[in-house]
């Protein structure tokens, strides 16, 4: 998930991690927990993917005794790396669409239990009225829809240093007919179209993607990126015009409860989302329950 994800401080992760025994026999899942020190390395406190593995750490004799350490998306991303790249063990929380699956051999631990719960969809919400106000922008909101693949090219462009504007800008130049149906019965726009999103890796991708869409046609697009509540908010007190970076039913559900009766719900722009524990495949465990209580 970006994925899941609040904007917040980033917090210095210290991890004693030793590569040796990621193990081949009976104690391997218990070594590797040992070796984490019983820590799974998060993002933003508050964020979807974080209350979830909250959940977790209620739901599985196996998490028992381990703790969440929140930090950031980019902070959670580095230490990844870091990981990586010395082949040790480490946990963290993790979502698609997100750029590291396109960059590193990740896997899911898989979640019995549900905790994480199924896949979900990233929707578009407008403001009331909106539909009635800037008709050809709505209909290009309402027919946005990519794949995980698509967000994924956008997203390691980014991730490999790219601007966001250049590397949407580069999307939608390489996918023309993926454009046109997303602008199709809409020839020429005007006025000015505001989108909020939360600024994680998934959403960064998707807001300008839509900004360059729309900018093309002739509406004058400002992004704004703010906190995942107020994001929400700025779309029901209409303060902003829409959003395309709504985690339902999951990570947003809350937030969804909150506002559902004061947004325009234009349904799936992107299936298939999914958030949950994530080793690299080096990792000799396969499930939550593979791990060991401390």
């Amino acid at each position: 998930m970006r994925k899941w994800k609040t904007l917040g401080a980033a917090a210095g992760l210290a991890m004693t991690l030793v590569a040796a025994g990621c193990g081949n026999d009976d104690s391997a899942s218990g070594s590797f927990s040992e070796q984490v020190d019983y820590k799974i390395t998060g993002i933003e406190a508050g964020a979807g993917v974080m209350k979830a593995t909250e959940k977790a750490l209620e739901d599985y004799e196996t998490l028992e005794g381990w703790t969440l350490q929140p930090s950031s998306s980019g902070a959670m991303a580095t230490e990844l790396g870091n990981a990586i790249e010395d082949e040790e063990p480490i946990i963290i929380t993790g979502w698609t669409p997100h750029w590291m699956f396109s960059k590193y051999d990740l896997k899911y631990l898989e979640d019995p239990k549900g905790s994480f719960g199924e896949e979900e969809t990233i929707n578009t919400m407008t403001r009331q009225g909106f539909a009635d106000d800037m008709p050809d922008a709505n209909k290009v909101l309402d027919q946005f829809n990519w794949t995980t693949e698509d967000m994924g090219e956008v997203m390691l462009e980014v991730s490999n240093g790219t601007d966001p504007a250049e590397a949407a800008r580069n999307w939608v130049d390489n996918n023309p007919d993926k454009v046109a149906e997303w602008t199709d019965g809409v020839e020429k726009g005007s006025g000015d179209v505001s989108l909020a999103y939360v600024e994680w890796d998934s959403e960064v991708a998707s807001t300008n993607v839509m900004k360059v869409v729309l900018d093309d046609l002739g509406f004058n697009t400002t992004i704004t990126p703010i906190d995942n509540a107020v994001m929400w908010q700025s779309v029901a007190q209409g303060e902003a015009d829409a959003m395309v970076a709504a985690w339902l039913p999951t990570t947003h559900g809350d937030l969804y409860d909150q506002y559902k009766d004061q947004v325009v719900d234009l349904g799936p722009n992107l299936e298939g989302a999914k958030t949950g524990l994530v080793v690299p495949d080096y990792v000799d465990a396969d499930s939550i329950e593979d791990l060991e209580a401390k």
